[in-house]
């Protein structure tokens, strides 16, 4: 009889909700539960690309609303500014109302945003619907990774590390695709409506929004370790057997979790227990904005001022180094995160990095030099591909497999909130900051991927996936493991 077919048979008592994250830890991966994991992950495509969008177009809204730079600042960081309001409220509605109601009512917020956004008539509307697109985002990321998390199990081919890292690649693929409707867009537009190229590639960011809202009730569920945690075992094990063809049943003698006791808020991710980990998850938020905010985001217009290609060009390029390097980074990022330690590999990501910058640094404006220029785009290139495999796939591993599941929405909203507030001031600053020092950002932003190597590489060691934390007590002080270890001699 095979593994599947036994567990098909198998009837598992539920006694409390650390029983239903063991399963989900153990047997995750059957029936419809992979269903989830994609849903979830098209909404990190929906985030991707409603970020990417501008990056682009921003030249052409400086050109069609005459922006000053600190106007362009403005628009740039609007929808950031949106993801920190999102980002915390979204954690915090993750945890209190679960999954699903979250999720779905930022779907349609979303294709709201999206369209107000591509028909703006002023600056203004435009503000302010990339700010709301920012609440959007904000809101579905502490969302998404809770589903990537509690749908997946912990070990073994497609565990908790490998789905979590999987955003990366997705975020990649959705950047990708952005540029391809941008490029699809620029032949089929007759050259008097070229004005509709970032309208049009706006709107389309509701499309894949509309496809979850549609198909939403055949696949999506609410997380059976959320209800579980609410102390609603009963729904938690019809979820089982639905979703993951896991036959369990509620047990008469229920034990209520200490976890349902306890009402959980920011300041919980400050505690001895959880203060060196988040730490560690800031240093990397912080680190991975200010970096992928120069070199991702802005990459458009530093092919354009620095190194002086055409808009064709400028497109092509950046659509080939996003394919080329980070989306298949991204994926390398999948592979690695399943057989080695999320830290090494962060490690390893942060140096490349550190490396392309000082580099691109010192070759400066290459364009009096052809050897120079594709010099110059091979380290990007790098940068990209580093980005895709180290920081890019772990920064969201951290976070959410280091906080269980009654916190994850507030420490990944919390930390996607830090990385909003460093990316609003970089993108504020780094258009004043490019005008000044030109190609020398590229030797200051190292310095971002400097400090990380140093915090995670010597000072703070912390691993998220030695453990699960889901399926684990939490002990916050010595009396406590002594009463556990007492608890279990007898």
């Amino acid at each position: 009889m095979s593994k599947q077919a036994k567990l098909h048979r198998e009837t598992h008592e539920i006694k409390s909700a650390e029983d239903i994250s063991q399963l989900i830890s153990k047997y995750a991966g059957q029936g419809k539960s992979n269903k989830v994991i994609w849903l979830a992950l098209i909404g990190v495509f929906i985030d991707a690309y409603d970020l990417t969008t501008l990056s682009f177009g921003i030249e052409q809204v400086i050109a069609e609303f005459s922006l000053t730079p600190v106007m362009t600042g403005v628009v740039a960081s609007a929808i950031v500014c949106g993801t920190i309001v999102g980002n915390l409220i979204g954690g915090y509605l993750t945890d209190k109302i679960g999954r699903y109601r979250v999720f779905m009512a930022d779907m349609v917020l979303f294709v709201i945003a999206a369209i107000v956004a591509g028909l703006a008539p002023n600056v203004w509307v435009l503000i302010v619907a990339r700010f709301i697109m920012g609440i959007s985002v904000g809101v579905d990321l502490p969302v998404a990774m809770s589903y990537l998390s509690e749908f997946s199990k912990f070990n073994g081919k497609g565990n908790k590390a490998a789905r979590l890292a999987a955003w990366c690649p997705m975020w990649y693929a959705a950047s990708t695709v952005c540029f391809g409707v941008v490029l699809g867009l620029y032949f089929l537009l007759p050259p008097e409506y070229s004005n509709w190229l970032w309208r049009l590639s706006l709107i389309f960011g509701a499309v894949p929004a509309l496809l979850i809202i549609f198909i939403r009730g055949k696949y999506l569920t609410e997380s059976p370790i959320w209800l579980a945690n609410q102390g609603r075992l009963q729904e938690a094990a019809d979820i089982l057997k639905n979703s993951y063809d896991i036959q369990a049943v509620v047990s008469k003698n229920q034990v209520v979790s200490k976890k349902m006791k306890e009402k959980q808020s920011f300041f919980v991710l400050f505690n001895k227990t959880y203060l060196s980990r988040t730490i560690v998850a800031v240093v990397i938020h912080i680190s991975v904005a200010f970096q992928y905010t120069t070199i991702a985001f802005f990459l458009p217009s530093i092919l354009t001022r620095f190194f002086h290609t055409t808009t064709l060009t400028t497109i092509t390029t950046t659509l080939g180094l996003n394919l080329a390097f980070a989306f298949t980074g991204g994926l390398l990022g999948v592979y690695l995160a399943s057989r080695l330690t999320s830290r090494s590999v962060l490690v390893i990501g942060f140096v490349l990095q550190f490396l392309a910058l000082i580099a691109l640094g010192f070759i400066g404006d290459p364009s009096g030099s052809s050897i120079l220029l594709y010099v110059a785009i091979g380290m990007l290139g790098l940068w990209l591909f580093a980005e895709g495999f180290g920081p890019g796939a772990q920064m969201m591993v951290y976070p959410t497999m280091a906080y269980p599941a009654e916190i994850r929405g507030i420490g990944v909203g919390f930390n996607r909130a830090v990385t909003g507030v460093a990316q609003a001031i970089s993108l504020f600053v780094l258009p004043i900051w490019m005008n000044k020092y030109q190609t020398d950002i590229f030797s200051i932003i190292a310095i971002f991927a400097f400090v990380p190597i140093i915090v995670i590489g010597f000072i703070l060691k912390f691993e998220p996936t030695k453990q699960d934390v889901d399926s684990v007590i939490e002990l916050d002080n010595l009396e406590d493991k002594v009463k556990l270890n007492n608890q279990t001699a007898l």
